[in-house]
């Protein structure tokens, strides 16, 4: 529901994994002789032509190449670039839930923030028993705030009687709001909700 470049992410994660792969098969393969001396030799010519195309592009009075310029430049521009992308990362959140600058009734503008929704169905949510954790966020989604409500069930409570629960809370909010917001209700579990007993009153 978030604006994360998903898409780039997998990609940039399999090259990755594609690259540190490759790097494991030559690292063993290194440990047979004939790999070894394939790879000594290869090296060696390596540094020659890199060698020779450093020392051509040497500039006159200079001891260092070009290149190192370049490279440098490169480095810079890859920094900038992942920077970039680490601030890409989970943008969509949203702040306001609902706004209307309309002149009826009355002139003026109306802003409800998106805490207000959020705080009444954390409040909502964590007086149930029945559920281990429970979180309400707030996104941009095609332009327009949307609700994102996660919840954890304990286990053996049916998903589809917590989903109609959230969804007649949801529908409860909208009245009380007098907006109706699209909601995503996302129903998980895991280890804790395995684990955490449910409570029971003495």
């Amino acid at each position: 529901m978030n604006q994360t470049p998903r898409t780039l992410n997998r990609i940039l994660l399999a090259v990755f994994g594609l690259l540190l792969m490759a790097a494991g098969a030559l690292a063993m393969a290194l440990t047979t002789p004939a790999v070894a001396a394939w790879w000594q030799s290869t090296a060696a010519r390596a540094g020659g032509t890199i060698g020779g195309v450093l020392e051509s592009t040497t500039l006159p009075g200079q001891r260092d190449s070009w290149l190192w310029i370049v490279a440098a430049l490169l480095l810079v521009l890859l920094i900038i670039l992942m920077v970039a992308w680490v601030a890409n990362q989970g943008k969509g959140r949203s702040g306001t839930l609902a706004y209307d600058d309309s002149d009826t009734p009355v002139p003026g503008s109306v802003t409800i923030n998106a805490a207000v929704a959020e705080q009444a169905l954390k409040a909502a949510l964590s007086e149930r028993v029945d559920l281990v954790n429970s979180a309400v966020s707030t996104y941009e989604f095609r332009n327009r705030p949307a609700l994102k409500v996660r919840v954890s069930p304990r286990q053996g409570v049916a998903p589809d009687v917590v989903a109609d629960e959230v969804s007649a809370l949801v529908t409860a909010l909208d009245a009380a709001l007098g907006v109706q917001t699209p909601v995503l209700i996302s129903i998980s579990g895991g280890a804790r909700t395995r684990f955490t007993r449910a409570e029971r009153v003495r």
